[in-house]
């Protein structure tokens, strides 16, 4: 089997933790243990915790923590995953066979949409406006639909754009997906993350044939416990647990333990209230500094997640920019080349205030030389 390249992630994995400025991460600045528990007696039995295998779809206290998030769900709705990447991998692993047909909606999270190509399922897609501040243009969608549709898959709140669905375009969506009875995959995994306070509404329940997928790496800031989750049918979730398997077997323990903290009714409030904090406190500065390019760039703004999707009217291809940044001020941001369209670029801006403006300053240097060069 040959793969089809991840762009990103392999730039991603590259550089971000190679570069002096890192403005291509999705989610804000993560937390530290301590700052997560709040409590040393907490953190000195964490200390003496055996490293033992933890369960492998996840404990019986995580995974109903995780239920309770989703009406009407139970812990064996759900399996715990090493991230959300995972939580994808294994859903398009046990669901769909070569042949099989996929709607993507785009521009999205590339794995989905790579690993459809790779393992010969038949691709079509439909895609956001820009032009309608990112909404799902539905009579697309519809006619890209047909009856051997086997999944829509849809990631809400949005990457790159940070664009929501409205309650109108998420039936519309199960109303297309119900007509050939084809599964609707939902990413949720920047729910929580809205800079308006207000929680993006799940899939959950608005279709019988719905596979949520979230995780702890975004709105929570907690990218390095590395936890996921699939929430389905119980008996999707038994078959996905024995995929899971043949993959990473388990969550690690430690995370699984930290996991219960985040996910616990105060944990999630206070996780998500930092993450809406930060972006509410950023998002002034990153939009001040596009606005003092004039028409340098168009955006329209992002309503969740701290990233911005942005055009840029310079005649210089969004990887050539990007290979700039990283070559001249070792500054990485996602080229629009990655999404499918060139002459975008997403910038995280979940960074500490002043690393986020010395960052950008840098970006400034570097779009002043292009544009003084012609290029």
């Amino acid at each position: 089997m040959r793969l089809v390249k991840f762009e990103m992630e392999r730039l991603q994995s590259t550089w971000e933790n190679r570069v002096r400025y890192n403005l291509s991460e999705s989610s804000v600045h993560p937390m530290s243990v301590r700052e997560l528990t709040g409590d040393p007696v907490f953190l000195e039995r964490l200390l003496d915790m055996p490293l033992a295998y933890n369960q492998s779809n996840g404990t019986d206290e995580l995974r109903a923590a995780i239920a309770s998030f989703y009406p009407g769900a139970t812990p064996d709705n759900v399996e715990v995953t090493n991230g959300g990447s995972e939580a994808n991998f294994i859903t398009v692993f046990s669901m769909l066979e070569p042949g099989d047909e996929v709607v993507v909606i785009l521009p999205n999270y590339g794995q989905i949409w790579g690993l459809v190509n790779s393992l010969g399922m038949i691709t079509r897609s439909s895609t956001l406006r820009e032009d309608r501040k990112w909404a799902p243009d539905l009579d697309e969608l519809e006619a890209a639909a047909s009856d051997r549709t086997r999944m829509i898959v849809v990631t809400n709140p949005n990457n790159p754009t940070g664009a929501i669905l409205t309650a109108a375009e998420m039936e519309a969506i199960a109303r297309i997906a119900a007509r050939s009875g084809a599964w609707i995959l939902a990413d949720e995994i920047y729910q929580g993350s809205e800079r308006d306070g207000i929680t993006t509404a799940s899939f959950w329940g608005k279709y019988d044939r719905v596979i949520v997928t979230n995780g702890l790496s975004k709105a929570f800031g907690l990218p390095g416990l590395r936890i996921g989750w699939i929430v389905a049918p119980q008996d999707l979730i038994a078959r996905m647990w024995s995929y899971h398997d043949y993959t990473t077997i388990a969550p690690g323990t430690l995370s699984d333990t930290l996991a219960r903290i985040a996910l616990s009714p105060e944990g999630r409030a206070r996780c998500w209230e930092r993450t809406r904090s930060i972006c509410r406190e950023n998002f002034p500065l990153l939009r001040a500094w596009l606005e003092s390019h004039g028409e340098l760039f168009h955006m329209v703004e992002p309503r969740a997640g701290a990233i911005a999707y942005l055009s840029y009217d310079l005649p210089l291809n969004s990887t050539e920019l990007i290979e700039r940044l990283l070559r001249e001020k070792s500054v990485l941001v996602v080229p629009g080349d990655h999404f499918g369209m060139d002459r975008y670029l997403r910038i995280g801006y979940g960074s500490p205030p002043e690393y986020l403006r010395e960052a950008l300053e840098l970006v400034h240097e570097v779009l002043e030389s292009a544009a003084a060069a012609g290029r």
